[in-house]
């Protein structure tokens, strides 16, 4: 069995939180080689999404491996201490722990993990966004493995003809449900249809009764009990053969669809799919980036990425991206760019709410109308 992870940290931000420093990415990518010649991994790839350092490693230790979490973990702190050598912004922000526990649960480094058996041919594309929540994942996984006037294949392919099953976390209430589809369709759009509150966590095959998807799920937020960053979602995507084609898997992301996130995590803007020469937000801290790298899998080995959003066919997303935050930029501080009062409990919103609470009044009494 492959375990294909990805697990990724923002450790240190440059300039502010738009990149991450070419030294920090030479060094991760160093110790994947070192990692992979000591036996821990297959194979390694070092990239990035806005300031996000993201490893995209297999390795046969399935997921949740206490010394593959380790290696990830001890790289993000050496990573960390480059980023205060050179005074980079945030350094060590997504470290939520001062030591090592197990496994990232918990700690602050999100992660998607997927363990699988290859197929003679095994394409995966491993999607990376920055300025988002995890939730920025259930529309396109909706329109992917649910939705036929995305997917053809849901109608004329007889391996996905049954559908798939969709698994969602509840993250405020630390639960789970799986949802089977199409049955079972509009009971799942209900629920992730929320998606800062509802994500989904993975999607399997009824009919090969395999897992096709993973995501990460971690809200730092709920983690920290403060706002500390955005979480940078990453997600897992296997294609082809009984799961959708690489194209239905691309196809969401031509529809720059709003996602939470931007300034200081608190806004909504449209997610932008972008080559990785453009992964780097700046205005607004947005819109919201996402890459897709794509990879051939063969004994264990990344053959690739391939940058699949460096495509003229996604320039007409874009520009409707542009023209959408344009639109948001001009609420300012009023919904629906900004979020609601609600959402907005791990910011400054708790404070004030302390420091106001004795000035607020009972309305006064209205007059009683007069009798006809």
């Amino acid at each position: 069995m492959t375990t294909l992870s990805i697990i990724k940290a923002d450790t240190g931000g440059f300039v502010g939180h738009s990149a991450v420093h070419p030294d920090m990415l030479a060094a991760a990518q160093d110790a994947l080689r070192t990692a992979i010649g000591d036996g821990l991994l297959i194979d390694g790839h070092a990239a990035s999404c806005g300031d996000d350092v993201s490893l995209i490693m297999t390795h046969e230790h399935g997921p949740d491996n206490e010394d593959v979490h380790r290696f990830a973990w001890d790289l993000f702190l050496a990573t960390t201490e480059i980023a205060k050598r050179l005074g980079l912004y945030g350094a060590g922000q997504d470290l939520l722990s001062d030591a090592f526990s197990g496994n990232l649960r918990g700690m602050g480094p999100g992660y998607a993990e997927l363990e699988f058996t290859e197929r003679p041919s095994e394409p995966v594309i491993c999607f990376l966004a920055d300025k988002t929540e995890p939730g920025a994942w259930n529309l396109p996984l909706y329109k992917m493995f649910a939705d036929p006037f995305n997917t053809a294949g849901l109608v004329i392919d007889a391996k996905m003809h049954a559908g798939f099953r969709f698994e969602v976390y509840d993250l405020y209430q630390e639960k789970r449900i799986t949802f089977d589809c199409p049955e079972q369709l509009y009971d799942l759009l209900m629920y992730v249809g929320a998606p800062a509150r509802y994500v989904v966590h993975a999607v399997a095959s009824k009919t090969l009764d395999e897992q096709a998807a993973a995501t990460s799920t971690q809200r730092l937020s709920l983690i920290a009990g403060k706002y500390v960053g955005k979480d940078d979602p990453v997600m897992i995507v296997r294609c082809q053969s009984g799961l959708p084609a690489v194209g239905e898997v691309l196809e969401p992301f031509a529809f720059p669809y709003s996602v939470a996130g931007c300034m200081r995590g608190s806004h909504h803007a449209p997610l932008l799919p972008v080559s990785l020469g453009q992964a780097h937000p700046a205005r607004f801290d947005g819109p919201p980036r996402a890459v897709a790298l794509g990879f051939q899998i063969k004994d264990g080995k990344l053959i690739g990425p391939r940058d699949l959003f460096d495509d003229p066919s996604f320039d007409r997303a874009r520009d409707q991206a542009n023209v959408v935050m344009d639109y948001l930029r001009r609420h300012g501080p009023f919904e629906p760019h900004r979020w609601p009062l609600e959402d907005l409990e791990y910011t400054t919103m708790r404070t004030l709410e302390e420091r106001l609470a004795d000035r607020w009044q009972p309305m006064p009494d209205l007059p009683v109308p007069a009798p006809t």
